[in-house]
């Protein structure tokens, strides 16, 4: 899952930053409400966390210009501000959440699960499975067969991805947008070894494979006959 944060205040982008990543999320930064628009009219994210108070842009014109232009990204608005107006200001410029600082990571994580898991049209579980293939989201762990899964974080996030897109072929560009950031050198190869690496963790030791190779087109996870 990719995620922006527009946050202009270093300390607090560094803080989103580096517990999202360690969550295993792609994260995007930016530090000004022009760039964030930039950046939320042609990145793919799967959530945004946007600060109100911006140089350049503020954050309500930047959400209120996504949903003008058609973006339907899931936003939590970021604010000091917590009266009753603010939130509805936040709330009807196009936020689809709104939290107030000072914050609880853990609560901000559980919020932009949230918002996936809405805007993926998966109502709100808190598991997914393929087969005997079991995630669960809010304790971030990985079973099949009832055997716990040790997967790294970006392991994590590639399996999600691969789930949250079962029987459908998924280009290689496809996973890069949505499990790493925009940085990354699309003639890298570590789509493919981190795909070898999770193959060895959940299928290796078992009966049947789950994750599938389409030559020239991507991979899938799914049950074959």
């Amino acid at each position: 899952m990719r995620i922006l944060i527009v946050e202009d205040d270093k300390q607090t982008a560094r803080f989103i930053f580096k517990g999202l990543q360690q969550e295993g999320y792609a994260v995007d930064r930016a530090s000004n409400g022009k760039e964030a628009l930039r950046l939320t009219l042609t990145e793919p994210y799967d959530a945004a966390v946007i600060d109100i108070m911006l140089p350049e842009l503020d954050g309500l014109t930047v959400i209120t210009e996504m949903r003008r232009n058609g973006i339907k990204t899931p936003v939590i608005v970021l604010s000091a501000k917590s009266s009753v107006d603010d939130r509805i200001n936040g709330l009807r410029a196009g936020g689809d959440d709104y939290l107030v600082k000072p914050f609880a990571f853990s609560e901000l994580a559980a919020r932009i699960q949230a918002l996936i898991r809405r805007a993926t049209n998966a109502g709100e579980p808190t598991t997914l499975s393929v087969s005997n293939l079991k995630m669960d989201l809010v304790r971030r762990k990985a079973f099949r067969d009832n055997i716990e899964l040790e997967l790294q974080p970006k392991e994590f996030a590639l399996l999600e991805y691969l789930m949250r897109n079962s029987g459908r072929v998924v280009s290689k560009t496809m996973i890069m947008e949505h499990v790493w950031d925009y940085n990354f050198d699309p003639r890298t190869t570590v789509v493919e070894s981190r795909i070898c690496r999770l193959r060895d963790k959940i299928d290796r030791s078992f009966k049947n494979s789950l994750i599938h190779t389409i030559r020239g087109v991507g991979y899938v996870l799914e049950e074959k006959d």
